[in-house]
């Protein structure tokens, strides 16, 4: 189970963000990672026989991050209502505050951040000072100082896309400390968090880089991290992540855990892309990023399987929202991105992470494959929408729907097929009950046979089958046809695009029976 202590999976605009040496003017404050400071502070290279005086320079400029809260809790029906055991549960009333309203409680959150400058602005994760629960509100956000000064903090801008926010505290000739250039950072190198861990106060952890660009599995353009070894549990989030010359590399932001407690994997935001954020939300600018309006998936081996392609070569477009920047380029579902601007699309460099680096309004090349075959397209980068509104046009799948009688209507229930399913036409009805999108087409499934692939790989009853290897199909008949394609082609998967409900189609790769 991943305990994901940033709500999105996060990251962004490329850029890389070089620290620039500059000589201060006499008499003024500097950065407590000052190049010049840090050189004879830095242990020798290789193992460190300490990091104290490293830490003693850097730790006044970390600080603890709280929330206060307020939650608005719907009530709940009582389930004695109008029995004679009503009156033990509430009197019949609806539980809540009496009268069926809601109840509102209080709440609060803990995470930490850094100063940026010595007048008190202040870098954290847009999760830690968000509201943690649906109906909250942030009523103030508090910022407290290691020598435990207190104060009340001003949000100046916040990207949930990235789980990057910036605050403002009322305060002058504070300790701050700088960005450092993350893309000269090397897995094996040593790394130290600072942070305020289950509101212990300012804690220091160590270790190396694991892995850089590291794809946690929340998706998405910003699914791109540097992980590490160094401790790092709740409340950590928003802290930084330094290298032994000072340097600022990385904002820790989630952990991977079975327990929700550090097991030695947790993920920062690298500062080559959290830095460009920053420096537009103090400039009071709003963050944009191309968007072209595609669903995607990865090649999984039964994928490029089916489509003849290496694994981990490029994307699969499984959706094309109407209007957007790709329709009009002219994509397809069931291409395959495999370069955008000349960049290869790979699991570490997703297709989702090379446009949101493009500026709205930019020329974005696409190199695909369709059916095979090599083409190019060029697209104009649209604004990519906020996250919420994401979420929201993805629409919510219904488990529970039933699935009509087999003999209702006029449609006809074809034999088992080659993927182990039987299917039916798609009638009104059908799509009424499946709330199937308007203008939906394909044949809906209305058994899997268990020990199919189809099953092990989460078909059921009620999915809507759009296409079989490219083909659009109507009726069983249809898809007996495109599979016994399949097999003509001396093939042994076959790519299935599906859609469940209101929620985007996706690409299967499934093994066809002998």
């Amino acid at each position: 189970m991943r305990y994901a202590y940033a709500i999105t999976g996060a990251l962004l605009l490329g850029g890389a963000a070089a620290a620039v040496t500059l000589q201060p003017p006499a008499g003024a404050q500097t950065a407590q990672n000052e190049p010049a400071a840090m050189a004879s502070l830095a242990p020798r290279a290789g193992a460190p026989l300490s990091f104290a005086d490293l830490v003693a320079k850097l730790q006044p400029a970390v600080v603890n991050i709280s929330t206060k809260q307020t939650i608005k809790v719907q009530p709940q029906a009582n389930p004695f209502a109008g029995t004679p055991f009503g009156d033990l549960f509430g009197g019949g009333q609806d539980q809540g505050n009496g009268n069926g309203g809601p109840t509102t409680r209080q709440g609060q959150s803990l995470g930490s951040g850094f100063l940026i400058s010595p007048d008190g602005f202040v870098v954290t994760n847009n999760h830690v000072v968000a509201a943690g629960a649906r109906g909250a509100t942030v009523d103030s956000i508090t910022v407290i100082l290691p020598d435990r000064k207190e104060y009340v903090a001003k949000l100046v801008g916040k990207d949930p896309a990235s789980d990057l926010a910036l605050l403002k505290i009322d305060a002058t000739n504070l300790p701050f400390v700088r960005f450092g250039d993350s893309t000269r950072a090397r897995v094996g190198d040593w790394v130290i968090a600072i942070g305020n861990p289950f509101g212990l106060g300012s804690t220091v952890t160590a270790g190396i880089i694991s892995a850089l660009h590291r794809a946690t599995g929340l998706n998405g353009a910003f699914d791109r991290f540097i992980q590490t070894d160094a401790s790092i549990n709740q409340g950590n989030s928003g802290g930084p992540m330094f290298d032994l010359a000072g340097n600022v590399i990385g904002i820790n932001s989630q952990i991977l855990s079975p327990t929700g407690g550090n097991i030695g994997i947790g993920f920062a935001i690298p500062a080559e892309q959290a830095k460009p954020i920053i420096d537009q939300l103090m400039k009071g600018q709003a963050v944009k990023r191309g968007y072209l309006g595609v669903t995607i998936q990865p090649i999984t081996e039964d994928i490029a399987s089916a489509l003849g392609l290496p694994k981990n070569v490029g994307e699969l477009v499984n959706g094309v929202a109407p209007g957007q920047a790709a329709e009009k380029a002219g994509v397809k579902a069931g291409d395959v991105v495999v370069r955008v601007n000349g960049e290869e699309v790979t699991p570490d460099q997703t297709l989702s992470f090379l446009v949101a680096n493009s500026a709205p309004g930019a020329r974005v090349r696409l190199d695909i494959l369709r059916d095979g075959k090599p083409l190019t397209l060029n697209a104009i980068a649209g604004t990519r929408p906020s996250e919420e509104s994401l979420a929201a046009s993805l629409g919510q799948e219904d488990d529970d729907a039933a699935m009509p009688d087999e003999g209702s209507g006029s449609a006809q229930v074809g034999p088992a097929n080659a993927l182990g399913v039987t299917v039916t036409p798609l009638t009104p009805g059908i799509a009424r009950r499946f709330q199937l999108p308007a203008g939906a087409h394909g044949v809906v499934v209305v058994t899997v046979d268990p020990s199919s692939d189809a099953a092990q790989k989460g078909l059921k009853q009620g999915d809507l089958i759009v296409s079989v290897r490219g083909v659009p199909v109507a009726t069983a008949a249809d898809m007996t046809r495109a599979l016994a394609d399949v097999k003509a082609s001396g093939r042994d998967t076959a790519l299935v695009f599906v859609q469940r409900g209101g929620q985007p189609g996706r690409a299967f790769g499934l093994k066809l029976s002998k």
